[in-house]
């Protein structure tokens, strides 16, 4: 188990506004956010519980901005997501493969 002081989100790349986390979180748990090359980006505090390999939202995301993984759009949001919060499928519209959304 993490401890509060280990806990990593990896950053793949400079447009990614979103960090996918390597142990499962519970609120207020610090995150050492990491580029892909090692360095660290910065740290931030989750907003809630996130499962191990889940998203992370690392910019505050507003209701129909495109979320961002691997440099990457991966969908939009569906409502504002703040810094610190769980990004997956109560949040997010995936855009791959809709003819509806472009």
């Amino acid at each position: 188990m993490a401890s509060e002081n280990n806990i990593v989100g990896l950053l793949m790349d400079e447009k990614d506004n979103v960090a996918t986390i390597f142990f499962e979180t519970s609120e207020n748990s610090q995150i050492r956010v990491l580029k892909k090359d090692g360095e660290e980006k910065e740290l931030l505090k989750s907003k809630e519980k996130i499962p191990f390999g889940h998203k992370i939202a690392v910019k505050n995301i507003n209701k129909s901005e495109e979320i961002v993984k691997y440099g990457e759009v991966i969908g939009q949001a569906s409502k504002d997501i703040k810094i610190g919060e769980y990004v997956h499928v109560h949040n997010l519209d995936s855009t791959r493969g809709r003819g509806d959304i472009k």
